[in-house]
């Protein structure tokens, strides 16, 4: 049952003003179904996550015209319903999540809030602007290869990609399972925590980890070697301040092997979770959009096979450097937002380098958040920590204390 926006006093908002956020047409609302520690907090819903009663599209019409409506709410909206929040819309992503730029042909590119004139970052970028621009409180979005944390960097807020399986994926639209995650966004470290409070609960193994409120800090000297000047000259001294003394090497090999590796095996789990809808469907891509689909048919079994053992090995040495009390500072992004205008050439200098480092957390499942402590002429930049697996809560209290 659609509800009237008036029905969640104080958060109602103009669609006419609502900064490109929010899928096209009327709004979906939902009320909570209990109460707890999310009373009278509104939230929204990238649409690659289930909302009772509305076709989850993905951002794509094709996909939206061949689907039915959810039954049910995802698993992570149904935790946060029951603790008191409120669903305000569904949130435009870029088509089946396979952008970091924040663009879709079909139903707009959100605006971003702090950044005029430049992307907000995808591919949760509707659930990006409308954090930012105080449309609601905090926005479910998903990060397999830095969909929530890109976005959180472009726009200047908190973000949080949760370890691997802590939250449940049910009822979200796969792309790449063993890199999924539904991340969130918050403008305060406070609200960022509540609600790690209510999903983290809920994810099986490490679900009931309590880890320390202080770490210590490490900086990752590699990856701020691949950061512009101008925004590792702001990042390094915040990373001092928070306590960072001493330096690791995040990457063994190069950064390209990082970046090639999450390529390839991001590929083959695409084309196996959507390559039949595809053959089938024949759908219509955004012209940034359709060449990396049509690109993954060139993807061989014996490269998956060589950057898979890879990634094993990778991720073992990752999960056993990071000690449960210890995190990793690095840059969240290369840099500031890409112009709305940005070249082909400057979006690929801009995917090499922010996939190569999102992949650090991605490839062994870690947990990232992404603070907003710094702006680079004016523009937001974001600040990461990386954890050891399970280390969630030290992250999102170590956030709360620094805020």
């Amino acid at each position: 049952m659609l509800l009237p926006e008036t029905a969640v006093p104080g958060h109602a908002a103009s669609q006419a003003d609502d900064c490109g956020a929010f899928l096209p047409g009327e709004r979906c609302l939902r009320l909570p179904t209990g109460h707890g520690l999310l009373d009278g907090l509104v939230f929204g819903v990238k649409d690659l996550i289930d909302v009772a009663g509305t076709v989850t599209g993905g951002g794509n019409p094709d996909w939206a015209a061949t689907h039915a409506p959810a039954t049910r709410d995802a698993a992570c909206v149904q935790l946060l319903r029951r603790a008191g929040a409120t669903v305000v819309g569904k949130t435009v992503t870029d088509e089946l999540a396979f952008s970091l730029e924040g663009e879709n042909a079909h139903y707009g590119t959100p605006r971003n809030p702090h950044a005029p004139g430049r992307l907000p970052g995808g591919s949760s970028s509707g659930s990006a602007a409308a954090t930012a621009a105080g449309l609601v409180d905090f926005a479910l979005g998903t990060d397999t290869g830095g969909s929530v944390r890109v976005p959180a960097s472009f726009c200047g807020l908190y973000g949080m990609r949760p370890t691997h399986g802590r939250v449940p994926l049910d009822g979200v639209l796969p792309f790449a399972p063993s890199y999924d995650t539904v991340g969130w966004f918050a403008r305060e470290a406070q609200t960022l925590h509540r609600v790690g409070s209510v999903l983290l609960g809920a994810g099986g193994a490490g679900g009931a980890h309590r880890a320390p409120w202080r770490l210590k800090l490490q900086v990752a000297r590699d990856v701020f070697e691949l950061a512009d000047s101008r925004s590792a000259l702001r990042l390094l001294p915040l990373a001092q301040d928070l306590g960072a003394r001493s330096v690791v090497r995040a990457f063994e090999g190069t950064p390209a092997d990082w970046l090639r590796a999450y390529q390839v095996l991001q590929g083959d789990e695409i084309l196996a979770s959507l390559g039949a809808w595809i053959n089938r469907t024949r759908p219509r891509f955004g012209d940034n959009i359709a060449p990396r689909f049509a690109g993954l048919a060139a993807i061989r079994g014996e490269e998956v096979a060589h950057w898979r053992s890879w990634r094993d090995r990778q991720a073992a040495r990752l999960r056993a450097a990071i000690a449960p009390d210890e995190a990793w500072v690095l840059p969240t992004t290369p840099g500031i937002a890409l112009a709305r205008d940005a070249s082909g050439e400057e979006r690929g200098r801009f995917y090499d380098v922010a996939l190569a480092i999102n992949a650090i957390a991605g490839h062994a499942g870690l947990p990232q958040v992404t603070l907003p402590y710094t702006e680079v002429d004016g523009l937001p930049v974001g600040l990461s920590l990386v954890g050891a697996p399970h280390s969630d809560e030290s992250l999102l209290a170590f956030a709360t204390l620094h805020a």
